[in-house]
Parts: C-alpha cells; sequence; structure tokens
C-alpha cells in the first residue's frame, strides 16, 4: 500500500441548475418508471447511464418530431424556441428544467436583437446551450470560439457581446479587450455564470495544495475541459478521467497527498467512487 492521502474539493461537484434537472427527473422517475430527455441530461456519461437505469429516455431533435402527448424534459442548458412550438403542435408536457441563469441570458439576447443589436456570442459551435441562443436571434448571432475566428476588418464598429455561460471569465475580457482595439465599440455583457467562474480561484487554490490531482468529467463537458486546465496549470501531475476505472496506479508515490474535483456536470458519488479506488493502491 502506498499510504495515499486522498481529499475530494468539497466545492466540486453538481452547479444548482444541474441538480434541479437531475431531481426533476428523478422525481418523475419514480412516479411513472419512464421520462423522455431531450438530449444528455448532464454532460457525464455515468451520470447519463444512471438514470438510464431508472427509465429516462434520451432522444434528439429529430426523435422529438415524431413524438405526440409525452412528457419530455428540457435539460438545463435551455432549448431555442422552436422546441416549444413544435411541443405545442404535437401536444407535448415539456418539463421545462432549463437553468434560470441561460433563461435569464436567453431573455437578454432575445430583447438585444429585438433591439436590431449586432450580436456576437463567445461559446462553444453547436453546444446544446449555444444552440438555445442562436434560437432567440432566429440565428443570425454570430458565434465564436476563438477570436481568431472572426475577421476584425468585417466586423461591424458596433456590437452587442454576451457569452456563453460556462467560458472562462478571462478570455471573455480578453476577447472584449481585442475588440475595442481594434475600434469596435462593444456593449459587453458578462454573462458568465459565478457558480462556474469562481470555481477558477477555488480550484487553483485546491490544487496547490497537493501532490497530485485526479479531475473526474466527462469528455463532453465545456466546463470540464476549461476547469481541467486551470486545475493543470497550478499543478502540473494534474490527470483526467471520467471514472474510476482509468486511474493507474504508477501516477502515485507513496505518502502522496492526492486532490480529487471535477466539473459542474460531476456528480459527487462518481468523484467517491474515484477516491475509492485510490484509496485500494
Amino acid at each position: 500500500m502506498k499510504n495515499l492521502q486522498v481529499q475530494i474539493d468539497a466545492h466540486s461537484g453538481f452547479c444548482f441548475g444541474v441538480v434541479y434537472a437531475i431531481e426533476m427527473a428523478e422525481e418523475i422517475l419514480d412516479e411513472e418508471g419512464s421520462l423522455y430527455c431531450l438530449g444528455d441530461i448532464v454532460h457525464n456519461d455515468e451520470e447519463v447511464n444512471r438514470l438510464k437505469q431508472k427509465g429516462l429516455k434520451i432522444i434528439n431533435h429529430e426523435t422529438l418530431k415524431e413524438l405526440h402527448g409525452q412528457k419530455v424534459l428540457i435539460r438545463a442548458h435551455g432549448e431555442p424556441p422552436s422546441t416549444y412550438e413544435l411541443a405545442i403542435k404535437n401536444n407535448l408536457t415539456l418539463i421545462d428544467a432549463s437553468c434560470p441563469v441561460v433563461l435569464k441570458l436567453q431573455h437578454r439576447i432575445k430583447n438585444s436583437f429585438d433591439k436590431g443589436d449586432a450580436i456576437y456570442i463567445y461559446g462553444k459551435h453547436a453546444h446544446a446551450e449555444v444552440i438555445g441562443l442562436l434560437g432567440q436571434t432566429n440565428n443570425e448571432a454570430v458565434v465564436f470560439e476563438d477570436i481568431s475566428e472572426l475577421d476584425l476588418a468585417a466586423v461591424p464598429k458596433n456590437i452587442t457581446l454576451y457569452s456563453q455561460t460556462t467560458k472562462s471569465t478571462d478570455k471573455f475580457y480578453g476577447i472584449n479587450d481585442i475588440l475595442k482595439k481594434a475600434d469596435i465599440e462593444v456593449n459587453a455583457n458578462d454573462t458568465i455564470c459565478r457558480q462556474v467562474s469562481n470555481r477558477d480561484k477555488e480550484l487553483r487554490d485546491f490544487a496547490d495544495k497537493f501532490d497530485k490531482i485526479v479531475f473526474v468529467s466527462g469528455t463532453k463537458s465545456s466546463n470540464g475541459k476549461v476547469l481541467f486546465n486551470v486545475c493543470k496549470s497550478t499543478n502540473p501531475n494534474t490527470y483526467f478521467v471520467s471514472n474510476s476505472e482509468q486511474i493507474d496506479s504508477n501516477w502515485f508515490e507513496e505518502n502522496d497527498r492526492v486532490g480529487i474535483c471535477g466539473a459542474t456536470s460531476t456528480p459527487m458519488w462518481l468523484m467517491e467512487q474515484v477516491k475509492e479506488r485510490i484509496q485500494t493502491f
């Protein structure tokens, strides 16, 4: 045995938006035994598989078009107006678990669009949340993941800038500065969720206290990629895993202090499993 000292970050785990969506799903599953969900309820395969075993049925938008008279959960990422229009047409009952932070952002973007603003959204192409945001603008807003995607000479001289709620705060403000230096007047709206952005400093502090860090996240999680890089930049001995089976005992030396943390889409039970596995080494 390597006598490893293992601790889970108390601040890691689901954000309140994900907690809300999963609690709504579990309540209906306990009562009715099955429920449709439009897209993965959370970007974590382990949690999705747990809920599938309870009766959750993951569907895509094509399948949704064929459904009639059923209950369908809208996950925390939110949906564009077209989804709600289809629900009315197909007599679907929507269980709307859209995150309040995302809904507020949707409304702000809709108001900007109605005023005729040139809207730019810093976010991940084809991400579920971004699709919902784009829908507020009839898909006319410009989405970009990196400033290098924009031809600054072709960008209007007056724009309204928003961000996907789970993006990096530092990068958002860096983009804002570059646009302003290009003589573009920017109405910048910092719409990044503070529960997510505050995790940056918390994770830097946490990662600095340990010899090794095991970061637990689904591979589809945008937030997971951002926060893993936060840990890695603070502690180079940071390892990414999606489940306990991916842990390698060779990562650890005798008497290492090991910290476990994760994304806002990582369930606490999964980090507990990772801890149990590490303690067997």
